[in-house]
């Protein structure tokens, strides 16, 4: 198969994507209108389902790389895609109504326990196929295009026209979808359009090249744990005296840091844990590791700010005027605003954050959270002025009715949001490409994702525990009620605020701590300098009878 067509059908999923991000950027409309959810209980599901899709990326990654390679996880992501977001199109009341015996409308009586059971198995799989695909279509692309055979050349005009297809298909779909007032229909065609995509992609299957499996450098890190573990008790014997000069002057160097792993070098005399034997490098790798630990625990608070912009940020839209002039445009808006705003900044991260300056990287992720502080303050203000709004014209029983308040007020708290997921999605790449070898950048990305997935999970539990201590010291009322005009959103996300810029200082204190690497290329050290750096060889291995 030549390489254009794979792209081809490649391209044609990511089309597909786009109209289930679409589709369910008001899935918390859908919950709170269709299902009677509390706004809370809505935004509770639907960040537990985003946690979801960003913690599965780094399994994905590792079985991409041991067992299925990416073609695999690609043929298992684009299937559970297909089939969630039909479960989700089946779980909406009027299509099974006469199989389970309730009715048609888009009311909460009519949701049982089969359309409930359908939804949240819906949601899993599209995370499972968000996730895989995350992992799995960037690095196939690459494949196709250095060993997909004939048309190399293709690719280069394809992906310009392929980005002008995306571009105009989210347009339509995001000025399109929301015209369709029935939910089933609505959710129907992104299934169909989904799967669609699904089947296009399979007519390649027996044509689409396979890469060869290289392992993953997780079991090295793995390997050195429990090599080190088992050597605990063995002392240092002394080094080798000879040194292979071809490997003296590698990219690594033993550093003091987590000595205790050191011993995971120290050679076996029985062969059968041969297979435990590790190096500088690996060790150097695991520490790599081991050292972004408290990086990534900053990142929590960032994935509870950013879980706020598809469930409140939405919530708050919904009763608002959408109307410029007299056009009238859809909620979706509000999320092409945020995608273009991601662009924008990604464009400003690659021409001023280079990774060979050591602390750009640190210094955009700051900014990151610096953009979740204002975020979280511009949200509040915005969300201030909307309960003024309500309650001078006495709609605060009225949860349906559109205020006199355009929905553009949430403008500035999006491209912020989008400010913080670009710079720190991207600040976080350009520091590991200068601290982490090219085959542990990949997994340290995913596993950032991981910890931000963690963040969208930790805000159902912010929420619930700001919600029972707003009850204890505000006259046994919570924050949060049923429905947003009568809640305090405004003061939850001032606790954002305030919670973020202590998260700012802990991340400062952090890398001010971190030893950031120093990787010099051949042109920035002299042979005499290299001379006269003691320096370990790379595969050196410290022999207990030596």
């Amino acid at each position: 198969m030549t390489t254009s067509h794979g792209f081809v059908r490649i391209n044609s999923l990511l089309l597909a994507n786009i109209f289930v991000e679409l589709a369910l950027f008001v899935l918390q409309d859908y919950l709170t209108s269709v299902w009677g959810l509390s706004f809370t209980h809505a935004a509770a599901i639907i960040n537990f389902w985003g946690g979801i899709s960003r913690v599965l990326p780094v399994f994905f990654l590792f079985f991409a790389d041991i067992v299925l390679g990416n073609f695999g996880v690609l043929v298992i992501s684009s299937i559970a895609y297909s089939t969630g977001i039909g479960f989700v199109a089946l779980s909406t009341p009027p299509i099974l109504a006469g199989v389970t015996n309730t009715c048609r409308s888009f009311k909460p009586e009519c949701i049982g326990h089969v359309q409930k059971g359908l939804l949240y198995s819906g949601l899993v799989l599209v995370a499972i196929g968000m996730a895989g695909n995350n992992v799995a279509v960037k690095p196939y692309l690459k494949e196709l295009e250095t060993n997909g055979g004939e048309g190399n050349n293709s690719p280069k005009f394809l992906k310009a026209c392929g980005f002008l297809l995306v571009t105009i298909v989210a347009l339509a779909g995001g000025f399109g979808i929301p015209y369709i007032k029935p939910w089933s229909i609505r959710f129907g065609i992104a299934a169909i359009v989904t799967l669609s995509a699904t089947i296009f992609f399979s007519t390649g299957w027996c044509t689409y090249y396979k890469a060869p499996l290289n392992g993953s450098p997780i079991t090295s890190v793995i390997k050195v744990f429990i090599a080190a573990a088992c050597n605990a008790r063995k002392s240092f014997p002394k080094p080798r005296e000879e040194e292979d000069e071809r490997d003296r002057y590698g990219p690594f160097k033993s550093t003091r840091c987590l000595s205790c792993l050191h011993k995971a070098v120290i050679e076996r005399e029985d062969e059968k844990w041969g297979w435990m034997q590790c190096t500088i490098e690996e060790v150097e790798e695991a520490k790599i590791a081991v050292r972004m630990i408290p990086m990534w625990l900053t990142f929590i608070v960032c994935g509870i700010v950013s879980s706020t912009g598809n469930t409140y940020f939405v919530e708050q839209s919904k009763t608002m005027d959408p109307r410029i002039g007299k056009l009238k445009l859809p909620q979706q808006v509000l999320l092409l605003i945020y995608l273009s705003a991601k662009g924008v900044c990604k464009g400003i991260i690659q021409k001023y954050l280079s990774p060979e300056r050591r602390y750009a990287p640190s210094f955009g992720i700051s900014f990151a959270m610096v953009s979740s502080i204002i975020c979280c303050i511009a949200a509040a203000l915005v969300e201030n002025m909307r309960l003024n709004v309500i309650r001078n014209h006495h709609l605060l029983d009225q949860p349906k009715t559109t205020i006199p308040m355009s929905i553009f007020w949430l403008t500035f708290q999006f491209i912020l949001l989008a400010g913080l997921d670009s710079f720190l999605e991207n600040s976080v790449a350009k520091l590991y490409q200068a601290e982490a070898p090219e085959s542990m950048t990949k997994y340290l990305e995913c596993f950032v994702k991981f910890v931000y997935g963690l963040g969208f999970m930790c805000s159902v539990l912010a929420v619930y525990v700001v919600g029972e201590v707003s009850k204890k010291f505000g006259n046994k009322r919570s924050w949060f009620q049923h429905t947003l005009q009568k809640s305090h959103l405004d003061r939850y996300f001032w606790v954002l605020a305030a919670l973020s810029s202590a998260n700012l200082v802990v991340f400062i204190m952090v890398a001010l701590c971190y030893r950031y690497m120093n990787k010099p290329t051949q042109n920035d050290v002299e042979p005499t300098e290299v001379a006269d750096r003691p320096q370990l060889p790379n595969d050196m291995i410290y022999n207990r009878n030596d």
